[in-house]
C-alpha cells in the first residue's frame, strides 16, 4: 500500500470481499474516525473496461455522490502501481439484499416497498442530474446508515454520459448484474442513463414478489435471453395484493422500448402518486 495512505488511515478488519478486490475499515489517524476502505487489485482487472471503471471511479463517484444524501460519500482516494484505495462513509448494517433474504420469500408491504423504492429513486435521479449512470442498481448495492436512511453503494461499474461540453455521451459495454440489467444493454447497443431505471424497476419488482426477479434463468445466457424477450408477468399467487397503480409503474419502469421508459425523475411521481 502507498505511504500517505498508511500514514493517514489505520487499516482494520476485512468486512467485504468482491471481484477484484476487498473492503476493510479503516480509521483516520487524524480524528480517530471509522470509515470503509474499498481495495482494488488492479492484476485482477481483466479486461478494458474493467480498467476503465477502476480508474474513473473516484472520480465518478464523487460526481454522483455530490449533494446526493442518498449515496454513500467518498472521502478520499489513493492509487499506487498494484492497488487504487477509496475511502468511503461506512455503512455497518444489513443490505437490501440481506433484508429481503431475511423475510424468507415474504413480500414487502406495498407502502414499505414504495417508500424504499422512491428513496432508491431519488439516489438514482441525483446520480443522472449529475451526468452519471450507476449501471448496477441491485439490493447488494443498496445500504443503510445507522438512522435507517437508504444509501446507494459501489459505483465501480458507474459512468459519465454527459462530456465536458454538455453534450450527451452514449454508453457501450455489456456492465451490470444478468438479474438487474437492461434490454439495450444485453442487446450490445449503445445506452443511456435510464438503463439505471430498468434496474430500479426489477428491484421494487423484487420487493413486492418476496425477492423472485422478473427475469430470470438457470444460467446467464438464459437470464440474459429472458431479459432480451422482456416478457413481464405478474403471476396471480404473487401479486393478487398488489395494486393495478404498483403494476402500471412497473411496466412504466419495466419497458423494453427506452422512448417510453420513466425516466428516474417520472419513477419518483409514480411513486409519490401510489403512495
Amino acid at each position: 500500500m502507498s505511504g500517505p495512505f498508511l500514514r493517514d488511515y489505520e487499516i482494520g478488519e476485512e468486512i467485504g470481499r468482491g471481484r477484484f478486490g476487498v473492503v476493510r475499515r479503516c480509521r483516520s489517524a487524524a480524528t480517530g474516525e471509522e470509515f470503509a476502505l474499498k481495495s482494488i487489485e488492479k492484476c485482477l482487472l481483466a479486461d478494458a473496461v474493467d480498467r476503465e471503471c477502476a480508474e474513473r471511479e473516484a472520480k465518478v463517484h464523487h460526481l454522483a455522490a455530490s449533494g446526493n444524501p442518498h449515496a454513500v460519500q467518498i472521502h478520499a482516494a489513493y492509487e499506487d502501481e498494484a492497488w487504487v484505495h477509496l475511502v468511503v462513509e461506512l455503512l455497518d448494517g444489513p443490505d437490501l439484499c440481506d433484508r429481503i433474504a431475511a423475510r424468507g420469500g415474504t413480500p414487502f408491504a406495498e407502502p414499505e416497498a414504495a417508500a424504499l423504492v422512491a428513496s432508491l429513486a431519488e439516489a438514482v435521479a441525483a446520480c443522472h442530474r449529475g451526468g452519471v449512470a450507476h449501471r448496477d442498481v441491485k439490493p447488494d448495492n443498496v445500504l443503510f446508515d445507522a438512522r435507517g436512511r437508504l444509501k446507494l453503494a459501489d459505483f465501480g461499474s458507474a459512468e459519465c454520459f454527459v462530456g465536458d461540453g454538455g453534450d450527451r455521451v452514449p454508453m457501450k459495454g455489456i456492465v451490470g448484474t444478468p438479474w438487474y440489467v437492461a434490454p439495450e444493454v444485453v442487446a450490445g447497443k449503445a445506452y443511456g442513463e435510464k438503463v439505471d431505471v430498468w434496474s430500479l424497476g426489477v428491484v421494487m419488482y423484487m420487493l413486492l414478489a418476496g425477492g423472485l426477479p422478473p427475469f430470470y434463468g438457470e444460467t446467464a445466457a438464459e437470464t440474459f435471453e429472458a431479459v432480451s424477450r422482456a416478457n413481464l408477468r405478474f403471476p396471480p399467487r404473487v401479486f393478487r395484493s398488489v395494486s393495478p397503480a404498483a403494476k402500471d409503474l412497473l411496466r412504466r419502469m419495466l419497458c423494453k422500448d427506452v422512448s417510453r421508459r420513466f425516466s428516474a425523475d417520472q419513477g419518483i411521481h409514480g411513486l409519490q402518486v401510489e403512495e
